[in-house]
């Protein structure tokens, strides 16, 4: 029998520190097909994602310098800001 070759390991970049780290390690937030903004805990929603470390300094970041809505094209909710706070006190 042939050897089983290693499963790839998907890596996405923060949006806030710009590292790039495995997927599981990260929080999506995600720019629905009709326009909502909102987490994604499963990491498989249709739409438009950005990631994010689970840090506070990185989330900070991505929503100062704006690089979370850019990367969504929408601006972000504040109850979604919250949403992700909350996971971050979590």
């Amino acid at each position: 029998m042939p050897e089983a070759t290693p499963r790839k390991i998907p890596i996405r970049t923060c949006v806030g520190c710009q590292q790039e780290r495995p997927r599981q390690e990260l929080l999506r937030v995600v720019r629905t097909p009709d326009g909502q903004v909102q987490i994604d805990r499963t990491g498989k929603a249709a739409g438009r994602g950005a990631y994010l470390c689970p840090k506070r300094e990185c989330f900070e970041q991505a929503v100062k310098k704006r690089r979370l809505a850019r990367t969504l094209r929408t601006m972000v909710p504040e109850e979604v800001v919250e949403q992700v706070e909350q996971w971050l006190d979590g």
